[in-house]
């Protein structure tokens, strides 16, 4: 069985920069056990004030754009020529059947995880649409207060819950292949409002001219959108994470929209609104949570979904029943 910690052991280690308690911390806060959620609050609530100075990027694109190969590659960059401390939250897609999760990311990063500056935790998406779990956030806040003054979240990037990602984090990168059949015509409207900037990856290898021509569209494209709330103006590079070549220029774009958004103060105004989104976030989920533990619902449901299954009940009114139990 494994040694549980006290308040005390988590949060001297955390703020002491002690990588081994900080995954400690993070699993705690991803245990779905009523003891360990109490002991993960007392810990957030100590180290919380430590916290919120990091600049926290979401990074997302479909299967196959190069995110991991991305994300060593922008992640060396900052821990070795920027002397920035990276902590990378990469959500691993998790099998809907048997709930596993392959958790590649670490060894698909092995340079960036081998850097004392950098930390990358694997954690499973679970249920959770998009691959953005509860505990992400709490990992995120843990790791800022452990010192990582950059914070990379990796979304699994099926394209249904980047929201979530968006709802968390300063600057929201999106990436994307040229010669993919859909830089005009599937052209992602809804994602590509969200994005702060975009890079067309893989620029290399004789994709060099197929991906200015897809990021001319793309910033063409980018100019039918209304001005975003920040008053930033999006921005499309290309980059090639083999040769390294565009990959800085990423970052200069990051730093260019944080001094912006500071002096604006949407930086921070758009902080407090992200705190006031998670609260309520938080007592939805632990309403179904708690819902679904009551006694007399754990009783009857298995009944009740056969009614609706069987179309003797239907879905609205076998839900207001037992909201009534």
């Amino acid at each position: 069985m494994a040694k549980r910690f006290s308040v005390s052991e988590y949060t001297d280690g955390i703020l002491g920069g002690n990588r081994v308690m900080l995954s400690r911390a993070i699993t705690l806060v991803e245990s779905t056990l009523p003891s360990d959620q109490q002991l993960a609050q007392q810990v957030l609530d100590v180290v919380l004030p430590h916290a919120g100075r990091s600049v926290r990027v979401g990074i997302t694109g479909v299967p196959g754009v190069g995110k991991s190969t991305f994300i060593e590659a922008l992640g060396l960059h900052l821990v070795q020529e920027k002397g920035h401390r990276l902590a990378v939250l990469a959500v691993d897609p998790s099998s809907q059947r048997s709930g596993g999760s392959i958790l590649g990311d670490k060894t698909r990063m092995n340079l960036l995880a081998a850097h004392p500056a950098a930390y990358i935790r694997p954690s499973p998406a679970g249920r959770s649409l998009g691959g953005v779990t509860r505990s992400t956030r709490e990992a995120l806040v843990l790791c800022e207060a452990a010192g990582h003054d950059v914070i990379f979240v990796e979304t699994v990037g099926v394209g249904q819950s980047e929201t979530a990602v968006h709802g968390m984090v300063d600057f929201f990168l999106l990436l994307m292949l040229a010669g993919a059949g859909d830089e005009l015509q599937g052209i992602k409207k809804g994602i590509m409002e969200m994005a702060d900037a975009m890079t067309i990856t893989k620029a290399d290898s004789g994709n060099e001219q197929a991906a200015r021509r897809a990021r001319a569209e793309y910033q063409n494209a980018l100019h039918l959108f209304p001005l975003a709330p920040s008053g930033w103006s999006p921005v499309v590079t290309t980059s090639s994470a083999v040769s390294g070549q565009g990959v800085p220029e990423v970052w200069d774009v990051v730093q260019r929209y944080v001094q912006q958004t500071r002096e604006s103060g949407y930086f921070q105004r758009r902080r407090q609104e992200q705190n006031l989104h998670w609260l309520h976030e938080t007592i939805r989920e632990a309403l179904e949570t708690r819902f679904y533990a009551r006694p007399e619902v754990a009783r009857q449901l298995a009944g009740i979904e056969q009614q609706v299954m069987n179309g003797g009940k239907s879905a609205f009114g076998a839900a207001e029943e037992l909201l009534g139990l």
